[in-house]
């Protein structure tokens, strides 16, 4: 394992006033925690760690509603606990050799009121981005070469969801495709390709014809779309499902899979391998580095863009459905929401946030090139 660290084994206890939190490590790990509100959240930022204890170990209890972790960048691992209401986290134990482990950290998670969180908030420093990608090899071997194929949703005679001040989908995720290009090729051994770059329509079974075409390694599908409750915005990371994970995500999956019959394009249309997908999904791993990539996307956001409540979904997306590329789908706020709007044409914030996509790719890289072999 090197230098990294190893979480051994993780539990949770407690009840909708305090939970307890214990993790076991081979080695005593150094950490920082921060928090972040709507919703609720504690971070606990961690050298880079390796979680090898059994993925139903941490489950929502009490007072703690939901748990993600995975890398979060070069040599850093991220954990994140969303609650229920305001709460604080704390260290009160700390000590070798407890019960077989190597080294315990035990946390007590408990409610504190809204000033008490804000305050906590306010404390928190978050670490700034690093600008430093893969350096000192001026040549690519071309089995290390990431193509990542960017598919800016919309287009042409469809013009996708429409804010309020009149903004269109279909411009906005170009932008946002043209300024994550530009973020992609700043890293070394990555190929970049586009599904449109003008105006112009082009079907979902084309979309993914492209990626398959272009023997893509990661599909990044890009959208910003519109949702009856106006007070919803922030950033979600869809994954292929047979099954929505909820209302919102098949609802905008229905949205998106209705695309095509703008012009009586039907999934009929597409190659049959691509309309067999959603049968095979458990038959490939595909849909194992998807979420893997979802999930670098979601961690890369945390603290530096709005994540909606439960970031992660999945649906039935068509775009989503080349049998051999792992794909996402990054909806990157709602034009349907004011506030969100505003934000998708910001030039600075729509650069910062393809930075941030960018990174996700690269933290996935090596995870991504491991699977070809």
């Amino acid at each position: 394992m090197g230098s990294r660290y190893v979480a051994i084994a993780a539990r949770l206890a407690g009840d909708d006033s305090r939970v307890r939190l214990v993790l076991d490590f081979e080695r005593a790990p150094e950490f920082k925690l921060h928090y972040l509100d709507n919703p609720y959240r504690a971070v606990i930022d961690l050298p880079e760690t390796v979680f090898a204890f059994p993925d139903d170990s941490l489950q929502q209890r009490g007072l703690v509603s939901s748990i993600r972790y995975g890398n979060s960048g070069k040599g850093r691992a991220r954990m994140v606990f969303e609650f229920a209401g305001p709460a604080k986290m704390e260290l009160v134990e700390s000590s070798e050799e407890a019960e077989g482990a190597i080294h315990r950290m035990v946390f007590d998670i408990t409610t504190v009121d809204q000033q008490e969180f804000s305050t906590e908030i306010a404390g928190s420093e978050w670490p700034e981005l690093d600008d430093e990608v893969v350096s000192g090899q001026s040549s690519q071997d071309s089995d290390d070469i990431l193509t990542i194929v960017i598919d800016a949703g919309h287009g042409g005679i469809d013009g996708g969801a429409e804010g309020p001040a009149g903004s269109m989908e279909k411009n906005v995720t170009l932008a946002f495709a043209e300024a994550m290009k530009e973020a992609l090729e700043d890293l070394d051994g990555v190929k970049v390709a586009m599904t449109r770059t003008d105006d112009s329509f082009l079907s979902l079974s084309a979309r993914v014809r492209r990626a398959r075409d272009e023997a893509a390694d990661l599909l990044i599908s890009l959208h910003a779309d519109s949702i009856s409750v106006r007070s919803l915005r922030g950033a979600t990371v869809y994954t292929l499902s047979d099954k929505a994970s909820d209302a919102v995500a098949q609802s905008l999956a229905d949205q998106e899979n209705r695309e095509d019959a703008i012009v009586g394009v039907s999934l009929e249309n597409a190659p049959e391998d691509i309309a067999a997908i959603l049968v095979d999904l458990a038959r490939t791993e595909t849909r194992v580095y998807s979420t893997g990539l979802a999930q670098e996307v979601i961690s890369s956001f945390e603290g530096q863009v709005k994540l909606i409540n439960n970031p992660l979904r999945h649906a039935g997306f068509r775009v989503l459905q080349a049998p051999d590329v792992p794909s996402v789908l990054v909806e990157m706020g709602y034009l349907s929401n004011r506030e969100d709007e505003k934000l998708l044409n910001d030039e600075e914030w729509r650069n910062n946030t393809a930075q941030l996509l960018a990174q996700s790719v690269q933290n996935y890289r090596q995870t991504i090139l491991a699977g070809r072999q």
